[in-house]
């Protein structure tokens, strides 16, 4: 029985879930019971996600046990998003800007629940959020850029067209010592590779118009994704050969 299995069906037993998930949801600390969130969001219902999202960064300090309610909330509503509950994506863009970064890696991961059911609908989707905001296009990328949801090549082309986008729009950023910059510029360094390594004839083309960017923070963002081992497997001498550059 897998841990995902076990707290379902621990879960299932309890009428009050919040003591159980407080103890176990692994915070403080370094990493969230991830296993158990992802069975949260197996059993729960609406009404207990929308309870969550009601746990603000005031109720719900980073790193606090009450944090991990307010990840499972905003994942849960990738579930009902996957299950044609499109009027909540609206309320995860919103939560893309969470100042906490595990809510935002909750935003990431309800997308890419939502992807499995629908990855038409998910491009069409980031489509819109990488034209918003950094952190909204940093939501974009790492929703898509995930290997499980890149099979089609024509999907993967327009993931491609997408971190396009986003890479360009840096050149508008005037603030870079901001976290939104700073978090954007952080997930680029490996979305390109992922989408690259899925699709290495059109990600290779599309890379490398970038790799010879006079913009410094550009320059960084690929060197990163060159040094991923996805790429390495991919094709060792060209990626070498890059660094090299």
């Amino acid at each position: 029985m897998s841990k995902r299995d076990f707290y379902r069906q621990v879960l299932c037993g309890l009428e009050d879930w919040d003591p159980y998930l407080l103890q176990e949801s692994g915070l403080p600390g370094p990493r969230g019971n991830l296993e158990l969130a992802q069975a949260v969001v197996d059993e729960g219902m609406e009404e207990l996600f929308q309870r969550y999202l009601t746990f603000a960064p005031e109720k719900a300090p980073t790193n606090s046990p009450q944090e991990f309610l307010a990840f499972c909330g905003v994942l849960g509503l990738g579930r009902l998003a996957a299950e044609g509950r499109r009027e909540f994506l609206p309320i995860l863009r919103q939560r893309a800007s969470d100042p906490r970064w595990r809510s935002r890696e909750a935003v990431a991961m309800a997308l890419q629940r939502f992807g499995q059911s629908d990855m038409e609908a998910l491009l069409q989707e980031m489509e819109s959020w990488s034209q918003g905001n950094p952190l909204e296009q940093r939501a974009a990328a790492a929703a898509l850029c995930e290997p499980a949801l890149l099979h089609d090549k024509q999907q993967v082309e327009r993931v491609l067209r997408i971190l396009d986008h986003i890479t360009a729009s840096l050149s508008g950023i005037q603030d870079r010592r901001a976290e939104p910059f700073q978090v954007l510029k952080k997930g680029l360094a490996y979305c390109w590779s992922v989408a690259v390594a899925a699709h290495p004839e059109a990600g290779k083309k599309a890379m490398e118009l970038w790799l010879s960017s006079d913009d410094p923070d550009v320059r960084w963002i690929m060197k990163e994704n060159l040094k991923k081992k996805r790429l390495v497997r991919v094709d060792s001498q060209w990626a070498e050969a890059w660094l090299m550059r």
